[in-house]
């Protein structure tokens, strides 16, 4: 996606030629994550602890990567919530591969993804013309709601069925993502032909 032709320059900067990298490393942890939950038939609440929190914590580690790169002003309110939306989601991953439990997974990996889902939220449509993300964090925040809306409801029928709801929402996010990271890879390498030109 490209910057809409008269953004609020005030509000942030250009984002960074190379914020195609983390975003399609995002895309690829979540893709991996998501086909890993359609092809593992039995899943025992260790293996669900550390893949859902190795995911969970990678997502997160990216998303701190990507802070600098999304034109949010350092120091400012937006920027700080989504190195925070990082962090949340890096802190749960954390605790729950080192906690496996279903009970631990519904509740907080729900936990991590509402939080980061409704910080993408709220600065997708506060950053709308200004981010060149801001669509991209309208669609991926209300995929991380949904999902976790939904996973506590799956913690009696076990790690295999709360590995498919996260899963769910993985692949459908790395879709969004690949899709954005292409496009910013090729805004990117046009931007570069023209300026040698």
């Amino acid at each position: 996606m490209t910057l809409p032709a008269t953004p609020d320059a005030s509000a942030a900067l250009p984002a960074a030629a190379d914020l195609w990298k983390p975003v399609l490393v995002r895309a690829a942890v979540a893709l991996v994550f998501g086909a890993l939950t359609v092809f593992w038939a039995s899943p025992s609440q260790e293996g669900m602890g550390w893949a859902g929190g190795t995911y969970l914590l990678a997502t997160g580690v990216v998303l701190l990567w990507s802070v600098k790169g999304t034109g949010l002003r350092a120091g400012s309110a937006p920027s700080k919530l989504l190195a925070a939306a990082g962090a949340v989601l890096a802190g749960t991953g954390a605790a729950v591969a080192l906690i496996p439990s279903n009970l631990v997974f519904g509740v907080l990996a729900a936990l991590g993804l509402g939080l980061a889902g409704a910080a993408e939220l709220y600065l997708g449509i506060t950053q709308r013309g200004r981010s060149v993300l801001a669509r991209d964090w309208v669609a991926s925040g209300a995929v991380a709601l949904g999902t976790a809306g939904l996973l506590p409801f799956f913690i009696d029928l076990g790690p295999h069925a709360l590995l498919g709801v996260a899963g769910g929402g993985a692949i459908i996010s790395g879709v969004l993502w690949t899709l954005a990271g292409l496009s910013l890879r090729h805004d990117a390498r046009a931007d570069s032909a023209e300026a040698v030109n």
